[in-house]
């Protein structure tokens, strides 16, 4: 199940919120929490579900031993060897859990062409969501060993929190530290509950109406053969991919985060308008903001951060963070082209940009940012080498083309739409109009209407789209 579809919509929805809405107990809301979003993950693969499972008992279990091994006076050194062999368990089970769903074809597949063995290549179905919720529990089970956070008492809310549905398929990354408090006590107004609808919505509308929509026109550019791509016809289909991608990640954590909060829980944000930084370090800081915040805390900073073998911890990172994102070469040769972008940027070039106007460093990161998309989209090398041969020229297959006039011409006014909505237009004009309303209590109805009259036009108009469309992937959930 996905949150963009009519039976998520129409159905699972409205009967969990009714049910959330009508159990007082916090205690209970948990536990009716908890079951729904069991039956949210195993509506598809029940299977995985006892994967799931598998995992919260075995982090809650941990977390609890390691507590109790806490360090003391007359046993330090026992003590902390103890608590250090349990994380230890824990973070080996949970990658190898990730190394045999996600990453042992791929590497079986290479052992078999690097020493020309013929071992039979194992083939799973990939869990959904495993490589979100490992790291949750990841986090988890490393934020107790520190002491950051107490071990959970109740189980039923390790895996509510574990298991819980508007974050489980495809973030963002929550950490339980974020949410520990809210999981015991938290509001579940009827404000909390409208706001967390009109989020969903824009979410909803990022992706079904844009990011699909996007989706359409990298099929019908770059997907098949790229004999026939003119110079701009290839730089439009990277850019339409740019487009989708990104209206499909951050349109769903905009849903995740607006049911978060129509269940009182406040996620932290996943994204802030990434695509008007200045640099690529800049672009990482508002991308993906709870993986960047992961690695940064966990492994990073942990390794000794900019402090010493800079290098070196930017290496492990980024080819962490490629090979994160898939079992393949592409993905892994993506992290490598961040480590080395990024690298330079902190050794001189960032002190460059800063010297140029806004427009040139604007113009860098997105050039750059561009070139990394045809690395993530090409699975296949090959076709990444003649994307780019195509981009810079080195083909015979011209410039521009009558088809891409055509194109061009066709959807002109969503490429307006789209520019503008990866801008904080909107958030300037929301604020603007919101301080004016909220000083002017006469216009509270306008407001209230409004509000209303856009989250039930933008419902029909994504119900209508998807009940018209078949395409509706979501990208990050391969993932």
């Amino acid at each position: 199940m996905v949150f963009s579809s009519l039976i998520f919509l129409y159905a699972f929805l409205p009967i969990v919120l009714l049910g959330n809405f009508l159990i007082r107990s916090i205690k209970y809301k948990n536990i009716f929490l908890m079951i729904a979003s069991l039956i949210f993950y195993s509506w598809g693969e029940p299977v995985w579900v006892i994967l799931l499972i598998i995992t919260g008992v075995m982090d809650y279990t941990i977390s609890h031993l390691i507590e109790d091994s806490r360090i003391t006076k007359k046993r330090f050194r026992a003590n902390k060897t103890k608590g250090k062999i349990l994380l230890l368990i824990s973070i080996s089970v949970n990658l190898s859990f990730l190394i045999v769903f996600k990453y042992s074809g791929f590497f079986v597949e290479n052992i078999n062409l690097l020493l020309h063995t013929h071992i039979p290549v194992p083939r799973f179905n990939l869990p959904i969501g495993i490589s979100f919720y490992s790291f949750q529990t990841m986090s988890y089970t490393i934020d107790v060993y520190r002491g950051d956070v107490k071990a959970e008492d109740s189980f039923l809310d390790f895996l509510m929190y574990v298991s819980f549905f508007t974050m489980l398929v495809a973030g963002p990354i929550i950490r339980y530290i974020d949410i520990a408090k809210q999981i015991k006590s938290r509001l579940s107004t009827m404000d909390y509950v409208l706001k967390g609808i009109n989020r969903f919505l824009i979410g909803l509308f990022k992706k079904v109406i844009i990011a699909n929509y996007a989706g359409v026109l990298v099929n019908n550019s770059i997907s098949g053969s790229l004999s026939d791509l003119s110079v701009f016809g290839m730089w439009l289909g990277i850019f339409f991919y740019a487009i989708q991608i990104y209206f499909d990640f951050s349109g769903y954590s905009d849903m995740a985060i607006g049911l978060g909060k129509m269940f009182g829980f406040d996620f932290l944000e996943n994204f802030n308008y990434p695509y008007i930084s200045k640099s690529l370090t800049e672009f990482w800081r508002r991308w993906h903001m709870s993986l960047s915040t992961f690695f940064r805390d966990y492994v990073y900073i942990p390794l000794g951060g900019n402090r010493r073998y800079l290098i070196r911890n930017l290496f492990i990172v980024w080819f962490l963070t490629g090979l994160w994102h898939g079992a393949n070469w592409n993905f892994i040769l993506w992290g490598l082209y961040f480590f080395i972008m990024l690298l330079m940027e902190k050794l001189f070039l960032l002190k460059l940009l800063k010297k140029l106007p806004s427009f040139f460093q604007h113009f860098y990161m997105i050039f750059f940012l561009l070139l990394s998309f045809v690395i993530f989209y090409f699975e296949n090398i090959t076709a990444s080498l003649k994307a780019f041969s195509i981009m810079f020229g080195f083909t015979n297959n011209g410039f521009i083309s009558n088809k891409d006039m055509i194109f061009l011409s066709n959807n002109y006014v969503f490429i307006i739409i789209s520019v503008v909505a990866c801008l904080p237009v909107v958030k300037f004009l929301k604020k603007f109009i919101d301080y004016f309303l909220v000083n002017n209590s006469k216009f509270d109805f306008l407001t209230t209407f409004s509000s209303t009259a856009f989250n039930f036009v933008t419902l029909l108009w994504c119900s209508a789209s998807l009940v018209g469309s078949t395409y509706n992937p979501f990208i990050y959930f391969k993932f």
